[in-house]
C-alpha cells in the first residue's frame, strides 16, 4: 500500500541535512504550525535567511542521494549533474563509452531507464529543491510588506518556477502544441501536506506553465518592491530583479511567446547593466574563463567554497568532469570535445573558436604550460572554454562556481524574440556578435526562421557545455542528430524530434510511492536509440 509521496521525504531528508531547523521546532522541541512561524517571520524577517540559505545549498550537495540510491555515485551532486547529463543527451558535447565517463548512461540514453540512478537523480534534484522552496514560502505572509521579507520570499518562488521550468522541458515536449498533455505533479507550500497523504498526479504542460508564470511573476512583483526599497542580494546565489526576468525570457522562449521573451531578456540586459554586468569582452574569453561569479557577465551562478563537501571530495564534482585543465575524472575520460561540425562552422576571425582545440590539437588562447597540459591528455576538439580554479593549470581544488545564467543567453533571448515577433533581431544579433565575440561578423540572413536557426548555432557555441542546450533541441523540436559530429560509431544517433525516447520517465520509487500515480501515468519506454552511419 502506498503510503508515502517520494519527493516528500526527499524535503524532509533536505532538512535534516542543512539544518534549517531554526523555524521547525520550539526550544522544547515540539512543532510548530505554519501561522506560527508565519508570526515569527513578521517580527523578525531575517529568520527566513536560514532557509533561503537551504534553497541555494540544494544546487551543489555531496551525494544527495545517497539513500536513495544505496551507494555514493561520483554523478551525484545536485543540479550541476543535471547539466551534465543533459548536455551528454545531445549532440554538441562529444565524450567517449570508458569507466571514466560517469555520464555514459547518459551518452547512450540508458538513463531512460525508470530504474536508473540518473531518473533517479534528476526527480529527486528538482523536486527536493521545490520543497525546500515550499517550506521558505510558507513562512512568509505573501502580502508581507516588509522589503526584507518581500526578497527572501521571492527567493523561494523564482527559485521553484526555475525549477519547474527545467521539469516541464524534461517530463513532455515543448509547450505549444502539447498543451494538454501530462508533465508532473505540482507540489506547492499548499498542497504538500495533502500530496504526502494522498499523493499527486501529473498535471497538464498548461498547468505546470500556469504555475511557473505565476510564481515568477510574483517574484518580479516582490523584488520591484525589495529593491526599490533598497534590498539588495549579498552574492550572486540569489535572484535579484534582472534574473527574474532572465527566468521569465526563458520561460516565454519555452512557450514560443516571443515578443515576451524579448522584452523580459531587454528588461534583465537593461536591470543587470546598472549593476555593473555586460557581456565578457573580447580579451576576457581569448583566454579559459568562466571560473567564477566575479566575472562582469555571470547573472546567477552556483557559489563553491574550497570547504564545501564537493570540494573535498577531489574528483566528485562538476569541474571534475567537465574541466581539462584541472585534475579530475576528465583527464582520464578523454574530455570532452565540441562537435567537429559546429566547430567548423565557427569563423576564423571569432575569439571563441580557440575555447576548443582545433583539428591538431592547439588553441591559440592558451598559454604554453596550458597547452603542454592539453597535450598530455586531450585529442582534438577538446574543450578550453572553462579555466580551473583561480587559474592553476592542474589543481586539485576543484572549487570553480558555475553558471546558472549569464547576460549573453539574455542578448540571444531579445535577438531571437524580436525576429520572431516581427521586430528587428538581426540587427541586435549582429551587435552583439560582432561586438564581443567577432568583430567580422555579419549575419545577412532574411526570414526569421532562418534567422532563427542562426540565432541556435551562436547558442550553441557561446552557451556550449552550460548544460543549455538539451532545452534548445526539445522547445525548437530539433531531435539529437550526431552524424559528423564526432561520436565513437555506436553512438552515433539521428533521432527524430518526436520520439520519444526524449523524454525522461518519473522513476519507479516515485511510480511505487504515490498514490496518485501508476505504472500507465509514466511516459512511455522506449528502446535504446540504434547507432546510424556518419
Amino acid at each position: 500500500m502506498k503510503t508515502k509521496i517520494l519527493l516528500t521525504t526527499a524535503f524532509a531528508a533536505t532538512l535534516y541535512m542543512t539544518g534549517c531547523t531554526d523555524l521547525d521546532l520550539e526550544p522544547e522541541g515540539s512543532t510548530v504550525t505554519e501561522e506560527q512561524k508565519q508570526t515569527v517571520v513578521s517580527l523578525d524577517p531575517s529568520k527566513s535567511e536560514a532557509s533561503v540559505n537551504a534553497v541555494f545549498a540544494t544546487f551543489s550537495m555531496y551525494f544527495p542521494n545517497y539513500d536513495a540510491l544505496g551507494a555514493q555515485r561520483h554523478n551525484d551532486f545536485g543540479y550541476p549533474s543535471i547539466m551534465l547529463f543533459t548536455d551528454a543527451n545531445g549532440m554538441d558535447v562529444v565524450t567517449g563509452g570508458n569507466g571514466y565517463n560517469w555520464m555514459g548512461y547518459s551518452l547512450n540514453f540508458y538513463d531512460r531507464d525508470y530504474t536508473s540512478n540518473e531518473c533517479q537523480i534528476v526527480w529527486n534534484d528538482l523536486y527536493r529543491t521545490i520543497s525546500t522552496c515550499n517550506s521558505l514560502i510558507g513562512t512568509i505572509d505573501a502580502e508581507t510588506d516588509n522589503s526584507t521579507s518581500q526578497f527572501y520570499l521571492a527567493q523561494g518562488l523564482a527559485t521553484r518556477a526555475f525549477s519547474y521550468l527545467m521539469l516541464a522541458q524534461l517530463y513532455q515536449f515543448n509547450y505549444d502544441g502539447h498543451q494538454s498533455e501530462p508533465c508532473v505533479p505540482i507540489l506547492t507550500d499548499v498542497n504538500s501536506s495533502d500530496a504526502a497523504a494522498n499523493g499527486c498526479a501529473r498535471s497538464t504542460v498548461e498547468e505546470v506553465y500556469a504555475q511557473i508564470n505565476t510564481d515568477i511573476t510574483a517574484a518580479i512583483e516582490l523584488l520591484t518592491s525589495a529593491e526599490e526599497a533598497g534590498e539588495a542580494r549579498a552574492d550572486k546565489r540569489y535572484v535579484n530583479l534582472a534574473v527574474a526576468y532572465g527566468i521569465r525570457a526563458r520561460m516565454n522562449l519555452a512557450m514560443h511567446n516571443y515578443a515576451d521573451a524579448a522584452s523580459d531578456a531587454d528588461a534583465a540586459i537593461t536591470l543587470a547593466a546598472a549593476d555593473g554586468i555586460e557581456p565578457a569582452s573580447m580579451a576576457d574569453v581569448s583566454v579559459p574563463y568562466f571560473s567564477t561569479s566575479d566575472e562582469t557577465d555571470w547573472l546567477w551562478s552556483i557559489e563553491i567554497a574550497e570547504t564545501d563537501d564537493v570540494v573535498l571530495t577531489g574528483i566528485c564534482n562538476w569541474p571534475s568532469h567537465r574541466g581539462s585543465l584541472n585534475y579530475g575524472y576528465a583527464n582520464y575520460s578523454g574530455g570532452m570535445q565540441i562537435s567537429k561540425t559546429l566547430y567548423e562552422s565557427i569563423s576564423s576571425t571569432d575569439v571563441r573558436k580557440g575555447w576548443w582545440l582545433d583539428e591538431n590539437g592547439v588553441s591559440a588562447n592558451l598559454s604554453s604550460d596550458q597547452q603542454e597540459f592539453m597535450d598530455q591528455y586531450y585529442a582534438a576538439y577538446t574543450q578550453c572554454k572553462f579555466a580551473p580554479y583561480k587559474n592553476v593549470v592542474g589543481t586539485s581544488t576543484n572549487a570553480n562556481d558555475i553558471p546558472l545564467m549569464r547576460i549573453e543567453e539574455m542578448y540571444l533571448i531579445k535577438a531571437e524574440g524580436l525576429a520572431m515577433s516581427g521586430g528587428d533581431g538581426l540587427s541586435v544579433l549582429n551587435s552583439f556578435v560582432s561586438t564581443y565575440r567577432d568583430p567580422s561578423y555579419n549575419c545577412i540572413m532574411t526570414t526569421s526562421a532562418s534567422i532563427q536557426d542562426e540565432i541556435w548555432r551562436q547558442r550553441r557555441i557561446e552557451l556550449w557545455g552550460e548544460g543549455l542546450s538539451w532545452y534548445d533541441i526539445m522547445r525548437l523540436g530539433k531531435g539529437v542528430d550526431r552524424r559528423g559530429a564526432g561520436f565513437e560509431s555506436s553512438y552515433i544517433y539521428n533521432i527524430e524530434p518526436t520520439d520519444g525516447i526524449l523524454l525522461w520517465l518519473i522513476p519507479q520509487a516515485e511510480i511505487e510511492a504515490n498514490q496518485a500515480l501508476t505504472e500507465s501515468d509514466n511516459n512511455p519506454s522506449c528502446p535504446q536509440p540504434s547507432a546510424v552511419s556518419e
